[in-house]
């Protein structure tokens, strides 16, 4: 489990080294303090995802869940961008059958996403468009409305869905969360889909035994892509600290 979080963390920092800055997009740039929390070994954002469905259709409507943004600390945080990852078992998941959204107030984005070497698809919330961020009061939540489909032809798939938080600093920046995992599978087209939010306990006992796995050479690849955005390597070791 430790290595496919430490994946997240370096397709991530792929994924941002591909967006531009929030100045380049024509937004304003960075304007807040450094979100940090007193205690080293956690992130200052606490990330959850709320499980939506259990199944997705291929081609079918798009499904609701959420992501809370918690922040931990007595300063305001601001610029933050929470990253998607999808980990999709087969590795035949592809970027352009990925369909999110997302909503700031009455506003809804779009979110790209890029495959990456290892097979993992990765959505930054705000990477091109000029969508500045989220911004986080002390001790307040922020619940981040997301809808997720796939398109027609998307094949058979389990999936799992986990999210990290960037807050962007001109062109680096620093980790602040890691969300727990969503997991879920894409079924063919005309199948019914259940009408439950989310995966039954069993069934995330199951995943989390299996999983999606990676290999320690992917694993390594993608930390590398660390090197890009130095600063962001920091939050690695912290992360990394903090799931002991």
């Amino acid at each position: 489990m430790r290595l496919r979080r430490f994946l997240v963390l370096g397709v991530t920092a792929t994924a941002l080294a591909l967006a531009p800055t929030a100045a380049a997009g024509g937004g304003p740039p960075a304007e807040h303090p450094a979100c940090t929390s007193a205690d080293a070994a956690e992130f200052p954002l606490v990330t959850r995802i709320h499980p939506g469905p259990g199944a997705y259709e291929s081609g079918g409507e798009p499904r609701d869940w959420t992501l809370d943004l918690s922040n931990s600390t007595d300063e305001t945080c601001g610029n933050i961008h929470p990253v998607l990852v999808l980990v999709d078992e087969e590795r035949t998941l592809r970027a352009r059958d990925v369909r999110a959204e997302f909503a700031d107030g009455d506003r809804r984005w779009d979110v790209g996403f890029e495959r990456t070497g290892q097979g993992e698809n990765v959505g930054v919330f705000g990477g091109d468009d000029g969508f500045p961020g989220f911004t986080v009061g002390p001790g307040r939540t922020v619940t981040v409305k997301v809808r997720l489909s796939f398109a027609l032809g998307a094949e058979p798939n389990h999936v799992v869905a986990s999210a990290a938080v960037v807050q962007r600093r001109d062109d680096d920046g620093d980790w602040v969360g890691a969300s727990n995992e969503y997991p879920f599978d894409i079924v063919p087209e005309g199948t019914v889909v259940p009408s439950a939010t989310a995966p039954s306990a069993e069934r995330l006992q199951e995943l989390a035994e299996t999983g999606t796995g990676t290999t320690l050479g992917s694993g390594i690849a993608a930390g590398a892509a660390l090197l890009g955005l130095g600063a962001l390597a920091v939050g690695a070791r912290r992360l990394r600290a903090g799931r002991r």
